[in-house]
């Protein structure tokens, strides 16, 4: 069946999707143009149970991301994160990371090998696009916090993540690490404001090295010295695989004017994220609402929130309700007015889109992946065109992966 078809038949059924675009034409346009662009997700977060009895994305699930909702919205190509939460600087800390990270990643493997019919993944944008004209479903593989790596990882660590498949790498998550500083540090871990002042030695030996692997540097999550340090010392150009922008939401998390034009001048590219809170902030109200909830479940800390279940997490969000009351959450127009924004700073070649899926992300109007027309929506009523539409959903990040890889080749070939 032609996406058009799966996505129409879909809409007609699921009260949980936004209605059409009033303009009859416009509607056909971007239900069009959703049917030719290659949808790229550059954030889609996977629980411990993934791919297990428990978690089984071939069917419908409880989470935001599966193969049935891709199908209903298409979603063509999201990058899957093996993620690991920031833990001590120890021989123990590195050991759960690495038991964490090859768990994420033997459990992509396991998607890919079971649905070979629907879904393929891939390692380069020529791979992406033929998966993608066969009819079936692209799998990326990005890295969300490097920690796994341990102490001091050498070339022969990097060349066997990209082996894996793995096509990006940030330097930090929440928490400074052993490679750099975190925009946001780790209470829990006893942080101070900085522990490097930028990336550390082997941050730059890192970025170095995912250089010469072919693997895109991600600056999500990093401190801004970490990033902009980032951007100058990286000889090919980099990504923010799921930020917003200061100018919607002011926080270290987000990235500010300096950041996009350095991104911009760096060939790289922005991947605006749908999480609420980074594209609308909280109210103080809201932030004491979710604060108790957390508290009276248990979930104050991250690990809490990492592996929730799946009746947890739906009794959670059931409990968030009251935040939604105090203001509403943030829609698929506030994710494009992070999109206009940046647009308007770095220009339409280095702007993108991701969901932080399953991992925080979700908003009104795209709160799975069945309502990923909706995006293509907003944008087509703001006057984008469609080689604008398909630079931003997919074709911006695709040039950053090609335009890596080609140095990496040169890297390889210069010794």
């Amino acid at each position: 069946m032609m996406k058009s078809a799966i996505i129409s038949a879909l809409l007609a059924s699921t009260a949980a999707n936004a209605a059409p675009l009033a303009d009859p034409a416009m509607e056909a346009k971007a239900l069009a143009i959703h049917e030719r662009v290659m949808a790229v997700d550059t954030h889609v977060d996977i629980p411990v149970t993934f791919m297990t009895v428990a978690m089984d994305p071939g069917g419908l699930t409880t989470d935001q991301v599966d193969l049935p909702k891709m199908r209903a919205g298409g979603l063509d190509a999201p990058f899957f994160i093996d993620y690991t939460a920031q833990g001590p600087l120890t021989d123990e800390g590195y050991a759960a990371a690495k038991a964490n990270s090859d768990l994420k990643l033997a459990a992509i493997h396991r998607l890919v090998g079971a649905y070979p019919d629907q879904i393929a993944l891939a390692a380069s944008s020529k791979e992406a696009r033929a998966i993608a004209k066969s009819g079936r479903k692209v799998a990326f593989i990005g890295m969300e916090n490097p920690f796994p790596l341990g102490p001091a990882p050498v070339q022969a660590d990097i060349d066997a993540l990209a082996a894996a498949g793995v096509s990006y790498c940030s330097i930090t998550h929440f928490g400074h690490n052993q490679f750099g500083d975190s925009a946001n540090p780790s209470e829990e871990l006893g942080d101070a404001e900085e522990k490097w002042g930028g990336l550390s030695p082997e941050g730059e030996k890192l970025v170095a090295m995912l250089n010469r692997a072919g693997v895109m540097v991600d600056v999500s999550h990093a401190g801004k010295k970490t990033m902009m340090q980032a951007v100058a010392l990286s000889k090919a150009p980099i990504i923010a695989s799921h930020s917003s922008v200061t100018a919607l939401a002011d926080t270290p998390r987000n990235l500010d004017d300096e950041q996009l034009r350095a991104l911009a001048a760096n060939g790289g590219v922005a991947q605006i994220v749908a999480v609420d809170v980074y594209l609308k902030p909280y109210t103080d109200e809201q932030i004491a609402v979710r604060d108790k909830v957390r508290k009276d479940m248990g979930l104050d800390t991250e690990e809490a929130r990492e592996t929730m279940t799946p009746d947890v997490k739906a009794e959670y969000e059931k409990r968030l309700a009251p935040m939604w009351a105090i203001s509403p959450r943030a829609s698929v127009s506030d994710l494009v007015d992070g999109v206009d924004h940046a647009v308007k700073i770095a220009g339409v070649d280095h702007v993108g889109i991701s969901s932080d899926f399953d991992g925080g992300g979700g908003i009104e109007g795209w709160d799975d992946a069945s309502e990923t027309l909706n995006v293509t929506r907003e944008l087509v009523k703001r006057g984008y065109s469609e080689t604008d539409i398909t630079k931003i959903w997919g074709g911006n990040l695709l040039r950053v992966l090609d335009a890596v890889q080609k140095k990496s080749a040169e890297l390889k070939r210069a010794g």
